[in-house]
Parts: structure tokens; C-alpha cells; sequence
């Protein structure tokens, strides 16, 4: 039976009196893909903000590997082992892929590392590794800024498994890919989840179909169905709310 790796209990986040999340309780297992669906303001974001210390809570509790995340500060959550990909890709255009995976490398260095620093085998071959999974080992000289929109999107991927995360947090990782980016998206994750857990918002539901081991439908702040894709799709309520007939 798998363990849970993120336990989010009786959250609620409120911004001026409204209820963006509203007593939520939010489960997800070890190396699973978990999907969030719903329509616009339903909290998805919000949710992912909270986990990762971006949106403080009102209320609630969120264990990361049993330990508490909302007493936390941001990078303090990074380095605890949860990764977060915000909607727009943030990578640095004006290094090539290699200089952008190198940098993303969490091991400290310090001023005298720094100063003499030397790339090692273990890190050349995390690079190497990486940009395989992703698609890009042979963009590896090519600068960020001239990659595709989904290029740049598994670039910051990479990115963020270059440090290593057991939950990877993705804000609609496939908007604005072309059908063929999506489909190599879906392949990539679902490799990517093979050794870890990942949590994705997205509104593409051929997508969703493809990658989802579970999926919860968030509505006003709070869990309106729950389960997989097939039965999520089959819920009169979730019908009327957000996919329609």
C-alpha cells in the first residue's frame, strides 16, 4: 500500500474575507500523478501557493513527509524536497540549456567553491541524464531563449529535477504547446512520476486522461468530486459546474 507523501488538513485560505480555499482536505501518494481540475477561481492555484509557502494559510495543516510546511518559509520548502513550476516558464534565455540545468544543481558551494569551482562527473552526468529525459540532449549548446514554448516549459522542468524534489508542483504545464508538445509532455511526466510525486493543474482534458492516476475537481475552494478520470467525467455535478454536456 503506498504511503502518503503530502497530507493537507482542514486548510482555509482567506484574502479580505473571501474564502479562496475553504476547509480543504487534499491527499496525495507516493509516486503518484495527481491532477487538479476545475473552472477559473475554484482555488487551484492558491492550493499549489499554500504547499509551497508562496500564500500563508488562514487555518489548516500541511505535512510534507510529516513534517509541517505552513510553519515554513519558501526556500526552506524547496529544500525539504517540493518543487513548484508556475504557469509561464522561467528559465534564463540568455544561457544555453546546459548553463540553465548546471545552475539549477542545489549542492552548496559557498564564496571559495564558487571561486574554484570544477564541473564534476556526478553533475555532468545528472545534466546529461536530465536533458534525455527531457527531450533536449541535443539543445544542450542552444541558447534558453531559442527554444520552443514547450521546450522552455521542459527546460524549467528539468530544472527543478535537478534538485532532486519527491513532490514536483506543475501550474498548467502544457498551455500553449501544440498538440505533438503535449503528447511528449504526457510521456514526460508520467516518467517523471515513476520516482516521485507530481501534482498538476491543467484544463486540457485529453491531457488529463493521459497522465491521471487521480483527479480531484476543486469548486469554490472545496473538493467537488474526487477519483479517477472516468468516474470524475461521469459525475452529474462536476458536469454541470465545469465540463458541461
Amino acid at each position: 500500500m503506498s504511503q502518503m507523501i503530502l497530507s493537507v488538513e482542514d486548510l482555509s485560505v482567506s484574502f479580505d474575507g473571501f474564502k479562496a480555499i475553504d476547509n480543504l482536505n487534499f491527499y496525495v501518494e507516493e509516486r503518484e500523478l495527481h491532477v487538479v481540475i476545475g473552472p477559473n477561481g475554484a482555488g487551484k492555484t492558491t492550493l499549489l501557493d499554500t504547499i509551497c509557502g508562496k500564500t500563508r494559510p488562514t487555518y489548516g495543516k500541511i505535512l510534507f513527509k510529516g513534517r509541517n510546511l505552513e510553519r515554513m518559509l519558501e526556500y526552506q520548502i524547496t529544500r525539504a524536497g517540493v518543487g513548484r513550476k508556475f504557469q509561464t516558464p522561467m528559465v534564463y534565455e540568455d544561457l544555453t540549456v546546459w548553463e540553465n540545468l548546471e545552475i539549477s544543481s542545489p549542492k552548496p558551494r559557498g564564496l571559495v567553491g564558487c571561486l574554484f569551482f570544477r564541473r564534476g562527473r556526478v553533475l555532468e552526468e545528472a545534466i546529461l541524464e536530465t536533458a534525455c529525459v527531457l527531450s533536449l540532449d541535443m539543445h544542450l549548446d542552444r541558447k534558453a531563449g531559442h527554444l520552443s514554448h514547450g521546450q522552455k516549459q521542459w527546460l524549467e522542468i528539468g530544472m527543478l529535477l535537478m534538485q532532486e524534489p519527491e513532490l514536483l508542483l506543475l501550474d498548467e504545464p502544457v498551455a500553449g504547446m501544440s498538440a505533438k508538445e503535449r503528447e511528449q509532455t504526457a510521456s514526460l511526466l508520467c516518467e517523471i512520476a515513476r520516482g516521485r510525486s507530481v501534482v498538476v493543474i491543467e484544463h486540457d482534458m485529453e491531457f488529463v486522461k493521459a497522465i491521471a492516476d487521480r483527479v480531484t475537481v476543486l469548486h469554490q475552494g472545496k473538493i467537488l468530486a474526487q477519483g479517477t478520470m472516468e468516474n470524475v467525467q461521469q459525475d452529474a455535478r462536476v458536469i454541470e459546474v465545469y465540463l458541461g454536456t
